[in-house]
């Protein structure tokens, strides 16, 4: 057996230790208490492969929630890397202001050949918050140019996640994340979302996608720009829609000349089976944002997909659509979002989801047997459990209760135990998991081995007491 030497264990544990120091001294994480690294350490993950990361001290856990839904194809795909580093020898960088490259135009056109129905411009971005920034633009522009310039509202829902800059932030239904920034752009309204666990049982399916309408006819339909929505709710927990949720929303925007807006970000790029979230749920929107898995999170990048209607006001003459970022485009991520591309083809990546999210999902729903869960939904490989205090009422924790529930147990056991995932609880409390598009059976076994009893565990220590 190979045995490392007393010096090399020196010599990385200096270094381990020295990160640390490093870490806390100059890192400022995001979304992240920094007060509770005071006397802990910081979790440095120093390599990944396949559906695992690992690690300073070279502990292996299995990445449930791919980074942040986004390593679609999993970790340490050199193919990806060694794109990038050709690319980087022809050309490193050149800017989509005015100008074009090949990797830029070759990768909008294999978009616009995978996204549905006439969805064939495509205007690039680094991420997610840029990309649901740049649709609202486009949707005022858009009305703007067609002579209807008081159409600048955009309606969302409760407890969804849209993005942190300020329009994106608008958006966003999640009043924690808001209120330090306020007051943020004009315009935003909030709706229901489709968390049907928390309906009255006699209330009618559609309700939340009527509550659009009232919504618009409140503001007056020509004060609304866009409505934007995701295939499958991040925040709250993965709400999926009902049947005929997406198409009763489609008819609303149809009727008053509102645009729709799926927000994409997490549900494209076969994260719940398909190349785009609404095919599953068979609604074809006027723009679709993306971001996190078109390059499996190898390099950042976003889109804005836009439908021919969309565009045309800013095709012709001197119209302009006056927006754009400098790293929008960027040749060296193009190139790594067409090899995830290829990887995705060849591994029939979006076949597998369909065909695992059953086995997945069945794992996910034995666990009901546990007096703490409440609900299990969800679609692909993107779901949640919703944890409670009584199956029967569905009593939920309080804000104290939560803390210590999420905050002081589940979150740190879990990752000890080698299990990364998302307790949140922004919404009621829930377990999120969202693994690599490429976990199987073993890794569903593995996450069932975790959970089951750490949350056994929680309700013993925070419930049963």
């Amino acid at each position: 057996m190979y045995r490392v030497s007393s010096d090399l264990q020196e010599s990385v544990s200096a270094d381990v230790s020295g990160q640390q120091a490093l870490a806390k001294r100059h890192l400022w994480m995001h979304f992240t208490r920094m007060g509770a690294y005071e006397d802990s350490e910081v979790p440095v993950i120093e390599r990944g492969e396949g559906c695992y990361v690992y690690d300073t001290h070279g502990k292996r856990y299995l990445d449930g929630l791919s980074a942040l839904y986004c390593v679609n194809i999993g970790h340490g795909r050199a193919e990806l890397g060694e794109a990038a580093a050709e690319q980087a020898k022809r050309l490193g960088f050149y800017t989509n202001w005015s100008y074009a490259h090949p990797p830029s135009i070759e990768l909008a056109a294999r978009i616009a050949a995978l996204a549905p129905g006439d969805l064939n411009r495509v205007f690039f971005v680094s991420g997610g918050s840029e990309a649901v920034e740049t649709a609202w633009k486009l949707a005022k522009a858009y009305h703007a140019a067609c002579g209807e310039p008081r159409r600048h509202k955009i309606v969302s829902r409760y407890l969804a996640y849209h993005g942190t800059s300020m329009g994106a932030l608008t958006a966003t239904g999640l009043p924690p994340l808001r209120e330090p920034f306020e007051p943020l752009t004009p315009g935003g309204r909030h709706v229901a979302n489709t968390n049907s666990y928390r309906w009255k049982e006699d209330r009618d399916p559609l309700w939340a996608a009527e509550a659009i309408e009232e919504a618009i006819l409140f503001e007056g339909p020509h004060t609304v720009a866009a409505v934007i929505l995701e295939p499958v709710q991040n925040g709250g927990g993965c709400f999926v829609p009902q049947e005929g949720y997406f198409q009763r929303v489609r008819e609303i925007c149809d009727r008053h000349g509102v645009l729709l807006i799926s927000d994409e970000v997490i549900c494209s790029w076969g994260r719940i089976g398909h190349w785009f979230g609404s095919e599953r749920y068979d609604y074809l929107p006027d723009i679709i944002t993306t971001a996190k898995g078109m390059t499996s999170a190898y390099a950042p990048m976003g889109a804005v997909i836009a439908s021919d209607r969309i565009a045309e006001p800013f095709l012709h003459a001197r119209a302009i659509f006056n927006h754009g970022f400098t790293f929008g485009g960027h040749p060296m991520a193009c190139a790594v979002a067409m090899a995830n591309i290829d990887v995705m083809e060849r591994e029939r990546i979006c076949e597998h989801v369909l065909e695992r999210e059953g086995e997945f999902r069945a794992m996910l729903e034995s666990l009901r047997d546990l007096p703490i869960v409440g609900d299990v939904r969800g679609a692909g490989y993107f779901c949640a459990i919703e944890l409670v205090k009584d199956k029967q009422t569905k009593q939920t924790f309080d804000a104290h209760e939560s803390e210590e529930l999420l905050r002081g147990f589940l979150s740190g056991e879990l990752f000890k135990r080698g299990l990364i995932c998302r307790t949140d609880d922004r919404g009621d409390p829930i377990v999120q998991l969202s693994p690599p598009l490429i976990a199987d059976r073993e890794q569903f076994e593995e996450i069932e081995s975790i959970l089951r009893p750490v949350l056994s565990e929680a309700w013993g220590r925070i419930v049963k007491r």
